[in-house]
Order: C-alpha cells, then structure tokens, then sequence
C-alpha cells in the first residue's frame, strides 16, 4: 500500500496562490490560462491548457494536459484541493452528426463514416476556439466511463484547433472494449475511429496524444503522473488476451509506446509498426485503404520479451548501439562504485552483507540519489523497516540531516516537509500490517499494480528469508525458482530489482574480522550467484567502529553495466548517508578497510583482488 501526505504544500501552494490571482483578475465566468503547473516545463510554454472556472466564492480549475484539477475558495486560506472526480462540467450540448452536413463531409475525407463515428459516440458543436480566437464549427470526441461522460475533446476544422471539457482520467472509447479479446490502444480520437472503420471494436485512444517530454528516447520520469488511464482501465486492461499498441511513428508516439507496455506489462504485448510514408493509422487508412490498415491490426509485432525472433527484428536497436555505443546504465550517484555497478533497467542485483553491515542503507541511498538525479520512482518492499521509519530514513538521506536530535541538530519543520514531499513523489511503499504480503506471488501481484498506477522504476524487496517458502519443493528448487520470476519481472516491466539476502554464518579469521560474503555464502542455493545479473556485497568491517564500508562487485553479467571488483565509501551514521572517500574532511578516517592502503581503490577497474573475485567453473562469462 502506499502512503500519502497533504498535497498542499509549499510548491503546490504557490502554484494555487497563482491560479487564485488569475482568477481575481479575469473575474467570473470560464477562462483559459497557462498552467502553472506544467508549462513552466513545456515545450509550447503559451498553450493555455488550464480551463478556469470562476464562481461567487470559489474557482475550479483542470488542465487538459497533466490533468490537474482542483478547487479554491476565495476565503479559504488553505486551498481546499479536491481530487480524483472530474471537477469542470462537461457541457452535453452536442448535435448530432446528421445535423451537419460539413461534418460528415470533414470525417468522411478522414476515411471515417457516420456510422463508425456514432459507433464512437462523434458528435457536432459550434463553439469558440481560444487558439483560433473566433467560434467555429466542431466535432466532439466524450470520453465515457460506464456510461457517463467524464471528458470531451472538441475539435475544429478543418483547421485543427482543440478545446476541452472536464478531468481527461481514461481512455476515449472504453466502454466498447470486450474482455477476453485483443484491446488496440492508439494516439488519438481519428486514429481510434480508422480502426474501427476497419472492423475492431475495442479500440481506445489515449486522452491527450504524446505530448509528454521525451529525454533519450524515454518519457521523462516526471511526466509519470499523467498516465492514471492506464491506471483506471485496469480492471479491463488485465482481462484482455493481448495488448496491441499502435502509437505514432515519431519519437514521441514511439517512447509513449514503450512506457505503457512497460506498465501493462511487455509479456502480453503487441506494436504495429506503419509504412514509412504514413505515421498514425488515419494516414494508413487515406493513403492506402481499408485492406492495408487491416493487415496491420491483425499481424502485430511482439514486443521482444521471449520467444524467438528473426534478426531483423532488433536491426533498430543495432544500428542503434553502432551510432552512439552501448552506454551503461544510470549512475549510483557515486563514480567510484559507477566503475563496478551502474543500475539498468530490466535486471535484478542481488544484494548481500552480514547483519548491521549497512546494505539496505545502501540500497535506500541508490535509489535516493536516482530519485534526484532522473527523477525515477520506487517501490518499497522492506519486511524489516516499518513505513514510518523508513521514510524517516529516506527524509534524512534526501536532506543530509539526521532525523532525531542528537550531537547534531535535527532537520527543521521546513525541511521536514520538503523531505515528506519528496518521498511521496517518488517512493511507493508495499506494506501489509496483517502479514499477507508475505507470498512472492502477493509481492509480485503489487509490484505490477505500483508499475502500472505509479510508474514505478526500481524495486528493493528486504530480506528474503521473510517471504514464505513453497515446501511442496526443495529449497534449492525454490530459491532458483523464486529468482528465475523476478527476472522475468524485472525484464517485463522494464524495473530494476535490488533482492536483498541474508548470508551463512561465516567463521571468523585469526584476528578476529569475519571475512565479507559473495554469491556463494548466501544460505539455501547456488542460484544466489548463478541467477543474478548483478552480485552486491556491502562490508563493514568493523561496524561498532570504523566508518568504512566496502561495495564489492562478485557478479557483473554484461561488462557494459560495470565490473567485478571493489571499491570504498565511508558511512555517516548521523545522516545514514554514504560519502565518497575523497569528499571527506578528516584525513584519519581515509583508512581503508582490513588495513588495506586507500591507494588500493582509487581505480577498482585495475585493483580486482583475484583471489577474492576467482571465477568459478559454472559462471557465465559474457563480456556484452
């Protein structure tokens, strides 16, 4: 389950103290604005996507774009904010079609006819067109939901021109999808209609097109937020055989693509990819008829989750590699573990260390620094930490404060409330008080609700000794089982995941220090070291003194994500925050480790302690 907090704070009441005086200005009536809220950050910062509505005491506000809504009173100091309920009447006073001649005339050039369009619910208005500045005739797209119309989107023409009336909060033409049958998602209304035109009836189209901003080829993180159809089409969505999506071809449409088969879920999911002269299905279906477009709906293309494939298939991708490189993934926030480990998308790092060696405090600090640095969101599976002190301890990692008062003053009530920000916008929490979370089935079931609902990147389950063992088979057979699932998960959704375990007690040496675990020490299987595509071990040799730690890389299954090898970071148990060596002030606590000179780890790439890393004879060697 995932925790929330009041949504009006600091930045949001600023942002709402912005609406307000618009609305004193413009005085009553319905106005349309820049949206405070996203146009600072888009490309066509004019476009006034936020439609205002203002009363005697109180403004009702929703942008069409990243759909935020909400209402104000003049007297309320507080911004009372109202969510999930489309806040903006959908005025209903629509014609039909027939009463339009230019209409059907318009569609009909489109390749779209009257009866696909009443199939679609299609009707007409005359109205004023703010881009246009003059009334024009329509037609309009409403977005039902059981039978009641939450959203419509009106479009002028021929010019295209679009204006729009209540929450966008689900997919246009929903109500028409049958279970057990395929669902065609597309990008827009005309695009919905053209495969319908062509005799699929569970056709959808997103609410406002690939307008998201796009960073290398991905939806940028913080446009995750927009994407709450997916969310409320679920029930649907998940009784649906095969998911065909069928964006357009540009970047924009293409990267929209990839993001919702990463939240449904790639195993089940289909493209179809259009001839080089058309980028949509409209064009497909005016360009080269009825009879193409329909070839391309019935024989979509797999998404390369398994299977086999020909090798065209990936030539994209190649070409692709050959331009700009394999890269590697996102960094850890620091660059000496980035020589070792960088955290890629669709893998699963296994995670190790002895009790109190500080690993999950590793992790968390991964996944704050990510959260900075990419914006990415997280789920968190901690059997071990309690939501409360959990968060307690990301607030603390997020603003280098501790969280308690000790030696060190703690946070202030402002940077508490930056801090609670923070992690509600980017950490999900999968918590159940009665011990039901305790199946990997059960895990897994709200792991794929995180993705799809919140757009969730990365996953920390921890530990796994928590999570309740099939004992119809071995443990061994389990553990590789319970490993071989996470994988496919992790390569399905597109997350990374951090699987934290417990090693085998270990005998201590001569002097005393026990010896730091790998793959192989982890207790109840060998799949620990064979299953993952990243082996972590965090070591603290001496915990109760020395603030050393040693990150050290046992298993790297693609040479391009890091290396096996080792490297040094000093842990700040005021903060719970780790700290690059070089970045500390003290020079006697440059010590190394194990009486290991600091020299040592400078460069990990030409530092690998062989011995320590000695390959086994059963470990995949696989330098790409």
């Amino acid at each position: 389950m995932a925790l929330s907090f009041s949504h009006c704070v600091g930045e949001n009441m600023e942002l709402k103290s912005n609406i307000r005086a618009k609305a004193l200005r413009l005085g009553s009536g319905q106005h349309k604005v820049n949206c405070p809220f996203c146009s600072p950050n888009r490309k066509k910062k004019d476009q006034k996507t936020l439609s205002l509505r203002v009363d005697n005491d109180v403004i009702v506000y929703n942008c069409w774009h990243c759909t935020e809504n909400g209402s104000i009173r003049f007297n309320d100091n507080n911004f009372k904010l109202i969510r999930r309920e489309p806040l903006v009447a959908v005025n209903k006073n629509w014609s039909d079609l027939s009463a339009n001649t230019d209409s059907l005339e318009y569609l009909k050039s489109r390749g779209i006819s009257e009866k696909t369009a009443n199939l679609g619910g299609v009707k007409y208005v005359k109205q004023y067109i703010a881009s246009e500045k003059k009334e024009m005739p329509c037609i309009v797209f409403p977005y039902k939901n059981n039978g009641n119309t939450e959203f419509a989107k009106i479009r002028s023409f021929p010019d295209k021109g679009f204006s729009s009336q209540g929450s966008a909060v689900n997919f246009y033409n929903i109500d028409n999808v049958e279970t057990n049958d395929w669902v065609i998602i597309c990008e827009g209304e005309m695009d919905c209609l053209s495969f319908m035109e062509v005799g699929y009836k569970s056709v959808v189209s997103i609410p406002h097109g690939a307008v998201m901003k796009v960073v290398d080829g991905k939806i940028d993180a913080h446009e995750d937020g927009k994407f709450k159809f997916i969310w409320n089409a679920k029930k649907k969505l998940d009784l649906c055989d095969k998911v065909v999506i069928a964006m357009d071809s540009d970047k924009s449409g293409q990267a929209m693509a990839e993001e919702i088969a990463r939240r449904v879920g790639k195993d089940r999911c289909y493209k179809i990819e259009y001839p080089e002269d058309c980028k949509d299905a409209n064009e497909v279906l005016v360009k080269h008829g009825r009879k193409k477009l329909d070839d391309l709906a019935s024989n979509p293309v797999p998404y390369p989750v398994s299977g086999l494939y020909d090798a065209s298939h990936f030539y994209d991708e190649v070409d692709d590699i050959y331009e700009k490189g394999i890269g590697s993934g996102v960094s850890t926030g620091y660059e000496e573990v980035d020589e070792l480990y960088t955290v890629v998308e669709g893998q699963l790092s296994v995670v190790t260390g002895h009790p109190s060696s500080g690993k999950s405090e590793f992790v968390d600090q991964i996944m704050v620094n990510i959260a900075k640095e990419k914006g990415w969101k997280f789920g968190i599976c901690s059997f071990e930490n309690e939501p409360r002190i959990h968060i307690a301890k990301l607030i603390s990692k997020h603003k280098g404060k501790p969280f308690f008062d000790g030696i060190t003053p703690k946070l202030s009530h402002e940077d508490l409330q930056e801090g609670k920000k923070f992690v509600q916008d980017h950490f999900s929490f999968l918590y159940q008080a009665d011990g039901s979370l305790s199946s990997l089935d059960s895990i897994l079931e709200r792991m794929k609700v995180a993705v799809m609902r919140h757009g969730i990147r990365g996953v920390v389950i921890d530990p796994y000794n928590y999570i309740s063992r099939d004992t119809t088979t071995s443990e061994t057979d389990w553990i590789s089982d319970m490993l071989t699932k996470l994988r496919v998960f992790a390569q399905a959704h597109g997350i990374h995941i951090w699987f934290v375990a417990h090693p085998t007690k270990m005998m201590r040496r001569d002097d005393g220090t026990v010896p730091p675990p790998k793959g192989y020490d982890i207790s109840g299987s060998a799949s620990w070291f064979a299953k993952a595509d990243i082996g972590m071990t965090v070591h603290r040799p001496n915990p109760s003194g020395s603030s050393m730690s040693q990150i050290m890389i046992w298993k790297c299954r693609f040479s391009w994500v890091g290396s096996i090898g080792d490297c040094v970071l000093s842990f700040d148990k005021i903060t719970s925050r780790y700290i690059s060596v070089d970045k500390m002030q003290s020079a006697e606590e440059m010590i190394a480790p194990d009486g290991y000179d600091k020299s040592k780890y400078r460069n990990p790439r030409k530092t690998w302690q062989k011995s320590y890393y000695e390959k086994d004879d059963d470990d995949e060697d696989i330098p790409f």
